[in-house]
């Protein structure tokens, strides 16, 4: 037997209330915690089905879940802990898809980008599930 739970507020006994659409569309509704370096795997994630090596420093992620549109926000961070962390992660707008991310990852010397294969990479997606 299938349930339904309807409410238009979460309550807390200590830390007080929330409107439960702010929990839907504050949340993000995908994230992924991945060593980039090697053979790229998930440590830890939500919504993502599987992470592709494209190239050096070139990734695209696929959803468990599709998104409603391709107007969803995506951040990311990524580093090692060597002279080439603190770099950053770069939207390629031609792989946004409701089912897939794809994105570079990048350090810069001096002042010219560089791709890398991180071993410290964690992206966000926030937009609407479909």
């Amino acid at each position: 037997m299938a349930g339904k739970i309807v409410a238009d507020t979460l309550e807390h006994s200590t830390a007080g209330s929330v409107d439960t659409q702010f929990v839907v569309n504050g949340s993000a509704k995908a994230w992924g915690h991945m060593n980039g370096s090697g053979t790229p795997a998930y440590g830890d994630s939500l919504n993502m089905a599987s992470i592709t090596d494209n190239g050096t420093g070139n990734y695209t992620q696929a959803f468990t879940s599709a998104l409603a549109n391709v107007s969803y926000s995506a951040s990311g961070t990524n580093g090692d802990g060597s002279a080439q962390t603190g770099g950053a992660i770069c939207n390629r707008s031609a792989v946004y898809a409701t089912g897939s991310y794809g994105f570079t990852t990048t350090f810069t010397t001096g002042s010219t980008p560089a791709a890398y294969d991180p071993s410290d990479v964690s992206t966000s997606i926030n937009g609407d599930l479909a």
